[in-house]
């Protein structure tokens, strides 16, 4: 049974909806035999540009502390075509939704203005001395709605 994508209405108007994007250098050790990026880099590359994004908003303090770190509760990737050693690329992030304590991100891997890769997944905002879920700062709230002109 195949999922519906995640990537709507088309792949053009759903890269147009980000703002934010860091080039990726694909490292030999991220390959196989035939030179493909290898499945495992893709979480990699989502989770560097994640770390990114979030330090671009200065949100590091807000949900990476001794009092709250993020963790990943899903993580998927639709893979669209093949990503080669020397393809020069761009991975796009946003956040597309907030929750209480949830942050759902999407990732475009773009090589050669080709959509490669898309990724999505959840990251929740957890209390370090309680491991229960805890509301997501006011202002880190405020600054993804800001950046990401949100309503």
């Amino acid at each position: 049974m195949r999922k519906e994508s995640f990537v709507q209405p088309d792949p053009g108007s759903w890269l147009a909806k980000f703002q934010f994007f860091i080039p990726i250098k694909v490292r030999y050790c991220e390959t196989d035999l035939l030179g493909h990026v290898n499945n495992v880099s893709y979480f990699m590359y989502f989770e560097q540009g994640r770390i990114e994004y979030f330090e671009n908003l200065g949100l590091t303090q807000d949900l990476f502390s001794d009092e709250r770190v993020s963790v990943v509760a899903d993580l998927e990737c639709q893979y669209l075509a093949q990503i080669y050693l020397r393809d020069p690329l761009k991975l796009y992030i946003r956040v597309a939704k907030l929750g209480r304590s949830s942050i759902d991100v999407e990732y475009a891997l773009v090589a050669h203005d080709e959509l490669k890769a898309a990724g999505r997944g959840a990251i929740v905002l957890i209390d370090t001395k309680t491991g229960k879920s805890t509301p997501i700062p006011d202002a880190a709230r405020e600054a993804i709605r800001g950046f990401e002109k949100m309503e």
